[in-house]
């Protein structure tokens, strides 16, 4: 995690030092309310002013400054500004900041959604299990592997298997990306998934079966190649259909 007691270079501000002491004078807070110049920084014309901004309200750790960061983060364009939104938020207390995530993951934007799934596996809360296991079907790809990642990190103790389960239903779901995510945190479930991958190289749905045997091979060998795992799986498939 970043630490605000020293100069910080930050490879995701793309080469920008900031110190965290220039950060701090910027922007105060008073009466209980958080710096309007900060508010209005979050959402500046440049990237990098926004950085700057997002920066700050983590290195200040004001808790008024919640609600601003979570409704920036649902319209955030800039990869980099959106994480240094996350971290921001993560350094504000749970209490807060983790009632106030849940409730965005019913957001009708789907990056809304996405940004909240991302930052509560961040912050690790058991608390957001339930609204986070609620989100792992969901119509949108982006949001799905949000909340596949963040199940991976949020699951209760002796629910894995049926997490894995869940997760099963969604093999053979989107593209070469959006499958390697489910494989990747099938795998990071360890062997409670092996039996839910047996199944699942049984089903009827050669996409399926090849997703199964691709994500097997990824347990077995977690450096080996997925695309040609997937492809060579697709051809098995295939000759069992001829």
């Amino acid at each position: 995690m970043i630490r605000n007691t020293e100069t910080l270079t930050l490879t995701q501000c793309q080469g920008v030092e900031l110190s965290a002491k220039e950060v701090v004078v910027m922007y105060t807070t008073h009466h209980g309310e958080p710096d309007a110049r900060l508010v209005d920084a979050l959402t500046g014309a440049q990237s990098s002013v926004r950085l700057r901004a997002a920066l700050s309200a983590g290195t200040i750790g004001d808790p008024n400054l919640v609600e601003a960061l979570v409704a920036r983060c649902a319209v955030e364009p800039d990869f980099f500004v959106r994480d240094m939104l996350t971290w921001a938020l993560v350094r504000l207390p749970a209490e807060i900041t983790v009632p106030r995530l849940i409730v965005e993951l019913g957001s009708n934007i789907p990056q809304a959604r996405s940004q909240a799934l991302h930052t509560l596996s961040k912050i690790g809360d058991g608390a957001a299990w339930p609204a986070v296991s609620a989100l792992l079907h969901d119509a949108h790809d982006e949001v799905a592997r949000s909340a596949w990642r963040a199940a991976l990190v949020l699951v209760p103790t002796g629910h894995e298997a049926t997490l894995a389960t869940d997760l099963a239903s969604a093999l053979g779901r989107g593209d070469r990306d959006t499958m390697l995510s489910l494989s990747r945190t099938l795998v990071g479930l360890g062997d409670a998934v092996l039996p839910v991958l047996e199944t699942a190289r049984a089903s009827n749905d050669p996409r399926v079966r090849a997703h199964a045997e691709a994500t097997e091979q990824l347990h077995r060998d977690p450096d080996s190649g997925f695309s040609m795992a997937v492809e060579m799986a697709k051809r098995v498939a295939v000759g069992r259909e001829s």
